[in-house]
């Protein structure tokens, strides 16, 4: 491994295209995708749906954390939800089957997320970072930059509630 390779991504230098405001987003983006795929390489499956302690699953979180990304810069483009992304929501908390293609398949959404929101990010002008948007029903209000930096936290928050309940899983199995 590199000396690069081996530092977080908000020491690797900038993500080409994107803008500088928008860096800590892309990665923190960056490094969520990376933990993950460490933290899941030899992950069993059959402890998905597990909740220790009524904690939410790791399956919950792997479909969380590609919704997140998928609404909140869905918002940030000033779009409302559609009705798939509204099932998914709702979906987010049913049980998942307990094998090794699910479990890929939701890290791979997860990455397409990924990708997409790092695109996004490379064609967002800066002028519209403060822009207003609503969110929600609600149209609670909110800026561009404000639903930008909470993708990024929000992934970060879960990716950390995931890395802990499947360590924990794990020993327990």
């Amino acid at each position: 491994m590199s000396h690069s390779a081996s530092l977080e991504f908000w020491l690797r230098g900038p993500v080409p295209g994107v803008p500088a405001l928008l860096q800590p987003v892309a990665h923190a983006l960056l490094q969520a995708r990376e933990e993950l795929a460490t933290a899941l390489a030899d992950f069993p499956p059959a402890l998905l749906n597990e909740r220790p302690a009524g904690l939410a699953s790791v399956g919950f979180h792997l479909q969380h954390l590609a919704g997140v990304l998928d609404r909140t810069f869905a918002y940030a483009r000033g779009e409302a939800l559609t009705p798939v992304q509204q099932a998914q929501l709702a979906a987010e908390t049913e049980p998942l089957p307990p094998d090794f293609e699910t479990l890929t398949q939701l890290q791979q959404h997860f990455n397409q997320q990924v990708d997409h929101a790092l695109a996004q990010l490379c064609s967002t002008d800066f002028a519209v970072l403060t822009e207003l948007r609503g969110v929600g029903r609600a149209q609670v209000p909110s800026t561009v930059i404000g639903l930008l930096v909470h993708a990024a936290e929000h992934t970060t928050r879960h990716l950390g509630q995931l890395l802990v309940t499947a360590k924990w899983v794990r020993r327990d199995a």
